[in-house]
């Protein structure tokens, strides 16, 4: 059922405690997520947004007892995804009339998932619709955060709050509502992870954005996204974050990341990172086996480093899955300024050191040296060649 959040404002959305996959199984949501869905009350209601299809009827059924489908007079939906359009059609059975607020991408979008034609409104940044009562929501277009069809809507009641969709959101189910109930850590790692897997790749369009909107000068008490927490005590402190995350972001880390078959790349990544930690004792330094740790969370690793070294046995002229997959999903995300090498063990032929090196480049990584590469098992001597190059990688960044 809805939470009241303010005088003209509340949440009727969706916690999903069982979701640990996202975007099909892209993306892991180890602490679940929500999806918020908000009413907007004046004279007359608005709702921001569904939540996604498996949840449409729970939703629907809420929104018959409270406030009655035939209290909304308006459906904007700032972004249509499935996790947030997903109960649309079911909620359209029932209010086929009402129009449909969103941008030309997105009715495309909502015609192209659901073949719905329902009575679309499209609307641009600055155009507004009056709730009554003093009661004003005004539309700011924000595409490629992360969809084309993407919009923000600014609500000028309850000291301004913006409901900014998938933007200043994380994938975090819990009780309560707002940011400053929840663990601090495991927020701000949700948040991070967030950005760094879906966002990062428009961070150019995220600090625009950004800088736009607080051109505007706008008052602003709460920013309320549509996936986790809404942000109401000092709502400028995750606006501060994504404006650092989006400028290159890196912290004095170094991920060293490999996949082994018979321990030898591993041992070599042991080592790389023995000598790394010896040649820069204030530096953190964290070793993640691909085919084991979580992908996302590798991500979010490679996001926060400054540098990675990354490894794979040679296997049938190339390298591992887990390492070529992972490093195809680096090279979407567009890291900067990050620097990198590469290293691995191999048997005969040997190229899966310079495969790494060439996906590296290709990921828009900063090579440093052409890499290390150990034939069969490490001896001593070999282990000591690895340490020393963990050594001299930090000196060349």
């Amino acid at each position: 059922m809805g939470k009241k959040m303010t005088e003209h404002v509340e949440w009727t959305g969706k916690i999903d405690w069982e979701l640990k996959t996202f975007h099909g199984h892209e993306l892991s949501t180890h602490r679940g997520s929500s999806y918020n869905s908000y009413l907007v009350k004046g004279e007359k209601t608005a709702l921001l947004d569904t939540v996604w299809g498996p949840y449409r009827k729970e939703f629907v059924d809420n929104l018959q007892v409270s406030p009655g489908l035939d209290k909304i007079d308006y459906v904007i939906m700032n972004h249509n995804e499935p996790d947030h359009s997903g109960s649309l059609p079911e909620l359209m059975k029932k209010i086929p009339d009402v129009p449909v607020y969103c941008t030309a991408n997105g009715e495309k979008i909502i015609r192209g998932e659901y073949h719905l034609d329902l009575n679309f409104h499209v609307v641009k940044t600055g155009d507004t619709l009056d709730l009554g009562d003093g009661v004003v929501l005004t539309f700011i277009e924000a595409p490629m955060l992360h969809w084309p069809d993407t919009m923000f809507t600014y609500l000028n009641a309850d000291g301004g709050i913006l409901f900014s969709n998938d933007g200043f959101g994380q994938h975090l189910a819990a009780n309560e509502l707002y940011a400053d109930t929840a663990d601090e850590s495991e927020l701000y790692y949700e948040a991070m992870k967030y950005y760094a897997n879906i966002l990062n790749t428009y961070s150019p369009m995220v600090t625009a954005k950004i800088k736009a909107i607080l051109g505007m000068n706008l008052p602003l008490s709460i920013i309320a996204p549509s996936h986790g927490l809404i942000w109401r005590k000092d709502p400028q402190q995750i606006v501060n974050k994504y404006l650092e995350w989006a400028d290159a972001y890196q912290e004095d880390r170094i991920t060293v990341i490999y996949d082994t078959m018979w321990n030898s790349t591993r041992r070599m990544a042991e080592c790389i990172s023995e000598g790394i930690g010896e040649a820069s004792p204030g530096t953190t330094v964290k070793v993640m086996d691909a085919s084991v740790a979580d992908k996302n969370d590798i991500l979010t690793e490679i996001f926060r480093s400054k540098a990675i070294v990354v490894g794979s046995p040679t296997i049938n002229n190339t390298v591992s899955y887990a390492i070529a997959g992972l490093l195809d999903m680096a090279k979407g995300l567009k890291f900067k300024k990050k620097k990198a090498a590469a290293f691995g063990s191999y048997g005969w032929s040997g190229e899966g050191c310079k495969v790494v090196t060439g996906f590296l480049k290709e990921a828009g990584f900063d090579v440093v040296n052409d890499g290390i590469r150990v034939m069969w098992a490490p001896d001593q001597a070999a282990l000591d060649s690895c340490t020393e190059f963990g050594r001299e990688f930090v000196k060349a960044l």
